[in-house]
């Protein structure tokens, strides 16, 4: 069927699959990219925000969603690893600044190639405005999954959180040694 016979909302429900099916496969592409780095996803993704340019943690909270309890520990494993460092803002030395160090030019660029690669290819094949609108969509998309994330968190926690299932161990008999009746 043509987008010309589609009905609105059979737009708007074959865009939402796509959407998420895109966002899955970066979650997925990431996760990989992350496992190389010996590093978890949400650090590589906070990363990447750092690495627009030196933001505080506050900054890095509010655009990622995540508390600034959970920033402090994620820009303590990126110290850690050699990724990232603190430094106080030469402007106002009261504020602390988290900014990128080399080493991410030389572990981490590379393996984004690919994938910086195939995007870009996609990308060429739209118009200027397009490219416009695009940009305007994917801005308002993040804009409203900070929201969503808000209000997730605001909900009450549920009475018992769901616990993953212990793998059963396989019984293997054994016959006794001699020293064993």
């Amino acid at each position: 069927m043509s987008s010309k016979t589609r009905s609105r909302q059979e737009l708007e429900t074959a865009l939402n699959a796509a959407m998420r099916d895109a966002s899955g496969q970066g979650v997925l592409y990431s996760q990989a990219v992350a496992e190389r780095l010996g590093m978890n996803s949400t650090d590589l993704e906070c990363l990447d925000h750092i690495l627009r340019g030196p933001v505080t943690a506050g900054r890095l909270a509010e655009a990622t969603g995540l508390t600034t309890g959970a920033i402090t520990g994620v820009i303590d494993r990126l110290e850690r690893i050699g990724l990232a460092r603190r430094e106080r803002d030469p402007d106002d030395r009261r504020k602390i600044l988290v900014r990128v160090l080399p080493a991410v030019g030389d572990r981490v660029a590379p393996l984004f190639g690919p994938m910086e690669r195939t995007a870009m290819a996609v990308l060429s094949s739209y118009r200027d405005d397009e490219l416009a609108l695009l940009l305007d969509f994917f801005t308002r998309a993040r804009d409203a999954a900070l929201t969503a994330m808000s209000e997730l968190r605001a909900l009450p926690e549920p009475r018992s959180k769901l616990k993953p299932r212990k793998p059963r161990r396989k019984v293997v008999s054994r016959k006794p040694t001699d020293g064993e009746a």
